[in-house]
Parts: C-alpha cells; sequence; structure tokens
C-alpha cells in the first residue's frame, strides 16, 4: 500500500480536498486503485449537526455516514462508493480509544495522546486504505488522504511524523499545498507565506516532497526556483495551481507538470509514464466545458446562499447535467426569505430583485433544509413554478413542501403543512416517521443508500433512469409524506410514483399536465458523477431548455 499525505498551508479552503482528488484521478488513468481519507480534526464524532455555514453541506454515504464535503469530492473525481469511516474525527479517535480503555484493553496503562491516540490514528488509516471502494471489490494500491496544520490536529501530524517510518520512504509521500498570494499594491508573487509554512510543516516533523502552490494568476519560473531554493525542494518538486475556470482542468495542470514521472520514480509505481483514455477523457470534457455557449439559467431557492459550499453537491449534480447537453449552468441563489411578503414590507428593493430572479430563470430549484425559516417562500417559489409551468425539481424538503403546497392551493386545505413547522397543524400531509426518536439529534434520520420501487411505467422519471423497475438513491430525512392522505393528491393529478420497498413511504411525485414537476425525497446530487449525471438534474436542465420530449422520444440518448 502507498500513502499520499496532502496537508495545507497558509489558510483554510485552499483547495486540499480537489487537488487530491486530481492527483487520484491521474493514478486512477495510469490503472492503480486509489482510495481516499480526510481527517478532520473537530471534536464531533461526524458532519451530521453541523449547520451548512460551518463547514459547507454535509455529504451522505452509501452506508449513512455523513461526512465531510471533501469525500464528495473524492467520490466524483475518482468515481468510488466511500464508507464513513473514510472520514476520520477527533472525536471518532478519541470515543475509539475511550471505549477500549473502558472495556481495559490497555491492562492499567496510563491512556495518552501520544502513543494511544496516534497508534489508534495509524490503525485506523491503514484498516480503511484496505477496504475496496471500487465496483471490482478489488483492495486500493493508494490511499489518499488530508488534513491541516491547527492546533488542534496536531495528535493526527504526530501520528504521521511516526506513520511515515513504520510505512518506510517508498510507500509514504508528503504533498503540502500552499498559498502564493499577490497582493494589489506591488502586484509581486510573495513566497515568505509558503516558506513560513513549509518551515512550520518541517518543524512537526513532517517534510514535503511536493509543494503545491495555489495562486490567482500562473506563478513566474522566477518564483518556482525561489520556492525551490528556500524549501530545500529541487524545481520539479514545485507545482503551480492558478485559479481555472472549472476544477476539470486541475488533473491536467498536474499531469503537464510531471507529476506521474515524479510518483513513478518517488513512490516506485508499477506504471507507464503516460497516462490512458481516462485523462484524455478529462481533457476533452474540460475543452468542452470552457467552450459553451448557450446558457441555461437555475434558481435554487434556499436558506443558505450566503455560502456556496453550502449546497456544493446540489452545484455540482447541475453543472455534470448542464454539460451532459452542452450548456453553461447560469445558477442564481435566492434566498427563501427574499420572496416571502414581510421582506416586501422590510426591504420592497430585496423583494422584487429576488421575485425578478425566480421569474426570468429558466428552471427552480428546492434543495433539502431543515426549520421552519424561509419555508414561506419556498412555497411561493413552488406555486409560481406549478402555476406558470415552469420546470421545477424539489428535494427532500424541497418534495415535501411542494406536496403542502399542492394540498394549500389544489385541495384547498388552507392549514396543511407539515408536523416539523406546526405539530398541531389539523391536515398533517407530512409527517415525522414512525421510527423516529426526537431524542438525540447525531445520525437519527433516515440515512444512506434505501431502494425506491416505480409503481407505474407511466413516469418520466422512470425513463430518464432507462426505465429500470428501482433505484437506489441515499436519503437524510426524518419526516415524510402522510401515506394515509396520498390518495386525495392522486386524485388531482399529484402522482406518487415512486415507493420505498413496503409501499409506505413515499418517494418521488409528478404532477400530470405540466412539463417537468418533478419531488424525490431521496438526494440524487449525491450520487451524480460527471461522466454520469443524475436523472432527476439532468431532466431538470432538459426541460428548462425544452429538450425533454426530444431526448424522451430519442430513448434517453443525449444528441451529439
Amino acid at each position: 500500500m502507498k500513502y499520499i499525505l496532502v496537508t495545507g498551508g497558509v489558510i483554510s479552503g485552499i483547495g486540499k480536498g480537489i487537488i487530491a482528488s486530481s492527483i487520484g484521478t491521474i493514478l486512477k488513468s495510469c490503472g492503480l486503485r486509489v482510495t481516499a481519507i480526510k481527517i478532520d480534526p473537530y471534536i464531533n464524532i461526524d458532519a451530521g449537526t453541523f449547520s451548512p455555514y460551518e463547514h459547507g453541506e454535509v455529504f451522505v454515504l452509501n452506508d449513512g455516514g455523513e461526512v465531510d464535503l471533501d469525500l464528495g469530492n473524492y467520490e466524483r473525481f475518482l468515481d468510488i462508493s466511500l464508507y464513513k469511516d473514510n472520514n476520520i474525527t477527533t472525536g471518532k479517535i478519541y470515543q475509539h480509544v475511550i471505549n477500549k480503555e473502558r472495556h481495559g484493553d490497555y491492562l492499567g496503562k496510563t491512556v495518552q495522546v501520544v502513543p494511544h491516540i496516534t497508534d489508534a490514528v495509524q490503525e485506523w488509516v491503514m484498516n480503511q486504505a484496505k477496504v475496496p471502494v471500487d465496483d471490482d471489490r478489488k483492495e486500493p494500491q493508494i490511499c489518499l488522504g488530508g488534513t491541516i496544520g491547527d492546533i488542534e490536529g496536531m495528535p493526527f501530524v504526530e501520528a504521521f511524523r511516526q506513520f511515515q517510518f513504520k510505512a518506510k520512504r517508498e510507500n509514504f509521500c508528503n504533498i503540502h499545498v500552499s498559498l502564493v498570494p499577490q497582493p494589489n499594491a506591488t502586484g509581486e508573487q510573495k513566497t515568505k507565506p509558503t516558506q513560513n509554512s513549509v518551515r512550520a510543516l518541517r518543524g512537526l516533523g513532517l517534510s514535503p516532497d511536493l509543494i503545491v502552490c495555489r495562486s490567482a494568476k500562473p506563478i513566474e519560473m522566477a518564483v518556482k526556483e525561489k520556492i525551490s531554493m528556500f524549501c530545500h525542494v529541487e524545481p520539479e518538486q514545485v507545482i503551480f495551481i492558478h485559479d481555472v475556470s472549472s476544477t476539470y482542468r486541475v488533473p491536467i495542470l498536474l499531469e503537464e507538470q510531471g507529476i506521474i514521472k515524479y510518483f513513478k520514480q518517488r513512490l516506485n509505481l508499477p506504471i507507464d509514464d503516460q497516462p490512458s483514455d481516462l485523462l484524455m477523457k478529462w481533457k476533452k470534457m474540460a475543452d468542452r466545458y470552457e467552450r459553451l455557449l448557450k446558457v441555461c439559467s437555475i434558481a435554487l431557492v434556499g436558506k443558505y446562499t450566503k455560502l456556496s459550499d453550502c449546497y456544493a453537491s446540489v452545484f455540482k449534480a447541475l453543472e455534470h447535467s448542464a454539460l451532459a447537453i452542452n450548456h453553461k449552468l447560469d445558477l442564481m441563489y435566492i434566498d427563501s426569505t427574499e420572496l416571502e411578503r414581510s421582506t416586501e414590507a422590510e426591504n420592497s428593493v430585496k423583494y422584487h430583485q429576488a421575485w425578478h430572479k425566480l421569474c426570468k430563470a429558466d428552471g427552480i430549484l428546492v434543495p433539502g433544509g431543515f426549520g421552519i425559516r424561509g419555508t414561506e417562500g419556498k412555497l411561493q417559489a413552488i406555486s409560481w413554478a406549478r402555476t406558470k409551468k415552469k420546470p421545477f425539481l424539489g428535494v427532500c424538503l424541497g418534495m415535501q413542501l411542494a406536496v403542502v403546497e399542492f394540498a394549500r392551493n389544489c385541495l384547498n386545505w388552507k392549514d396543511a403543512n407539515s408536523t416539523e413547522f406546526d405539530p398541531d397543524t389539523k391536515k398533517p400531509v407530512v409527517i415525522d416517521m414512525p421510527e423516529h426518536n426526537p431524542g438525540d439529534m447525531g445520525g437519527t434520520m433516515r440515512l444512506g443508500k434505501r431502494r425506491t420501487v416505480f409503481k407505474t411505467q407511466n413516469s418520466v422519471l422512470r425513463k430518464l433512469y432507462g426505465d429500470e423497475m428501482f433505484v437506489e438513491e441515499r436519503h437524510r430525512h426524518r419526516y415524510e409524506v402522510n401515506p394515509e392522505l396520498t390518495h386525495c393528491f392522486e386524485e388531482k393529478g399529484l402522482k406518487f410514483v415512486g415507493h420505498d420497498t413496503e409501499g409506505n413511504r413515499m418517494e418521488i411525485i409528478e404532477l400530470e399536465n405540466h412539463p417537468y414537476f418533478v419531488g424525490v425525497q431521496f438526494h440524487p446530487e449525491f450520487s451524480s458523477r460527471p461522466m454520469k449525471p443524475s436523472p432527476p438534474y439532468l431532466g431538470l436542465l432538459l426541460a428548462a431548455t425544452g429538450t425533454l420530449s426530444a431526448y424522451l422520444q430519442r430513448g434517453c440518448k443525449l444528441s451529439p
């Protein structure tokens, strides 16, 4: 097993996840099996209870793990399926060690950070690195991992300082991602932050084999030579990644700077110097992305719109679908509270700007979420999409609110609501699930990959999924559509075309006599891939560009 540790310096959010994923993509294109582990130094057991404003979206895995969004990048780039243990947190490690101590496994020893916590980290990494993540179920050959040098991450840094000797030099490689800023005052690219960052890392006992420098603009050769000299590495060990129009370009930039040849020598890998067809596909995809001329605009109506990372997978799923139909995505984030009547009274400019964005969009998407704030605005957007025949996709809470909106305006149940927002509502069209325990918050939802069975042939989504009898997608919810009231909706044209395997849980809705009005209880964005777009999102983009009917008539084949 070969281990590649990716560390970050200067600032967080520098792109460790994308760079690790891109390196994995290059190695996978050389015919190697790659897995990935993300290390987060927070004490939370997992990311499930975070506000999206803390660390971005919560990414859900097949096994129900609620993890950091970087694991989403790993899955999308490498086309693999990871597990919850591929995300290590301080909380998980300490819980593991404390449980062993309570069990008596340490035989009366004083349990300390070194060696017990650091040994637990190394043991976890070695065990998880062997778990198959590809469809062929073979053991991976390379394990990529990412962590940072915060004070709270010191036990992990110390664990890897020890691990580099345990694994041996020819099996362990450290890549350090740093920032080369360019102050407007001088316009000169500064290397001092990188020098200090590398010095600090060396002081902790880790020496970078590759230094990946992030910058706004391409870096000059003189800067490369300066970093090489002051950081004690060869010039070919300094890699530059400037800001690019799409992340699909990053593996290409790395490959152009000789990273395959370096890894072949440094880790003694049994590969050719040239990448395979897979990287050529990435290059064609990146070229195509940059040449797109036609634009499709989608309004994303949510409550976490100030930070794009809050809907990272939704954005990627839309981008994959737009690219598949040769359109550039124009994603307009609309804060759902700004569509509400209360905003019109407080700030009419914001209110009218939000409605202007919504009205000019080609399609409307209401993603998942929790809590009552902004729900009235989402209901207004759904009502607009339904009455004006605008293509609409509701995901998780978006589907539940579509049911609430239909109940209020088509069934004339004016007090219809979800018990999440009004526990005493007379018409509970959305209810909490029977098995839901209102005690602990963490890990108590219906999580992970579940089967949804189509109950009719006459379904747009079934056709988009290739006329399959069932689909398996990832879930994350506590509430569900009330199965006792579904017959009232069906009579008025809102069809529940997909159920769970028992037939009790409503999974997919479709509205009759509408170009595309679809709601799904699951999160299809988590399984979208650059070369395999998610069918519900693809349907939204096709309907928004007026090409859905032609696509279905062609037997769900994209035009060249």
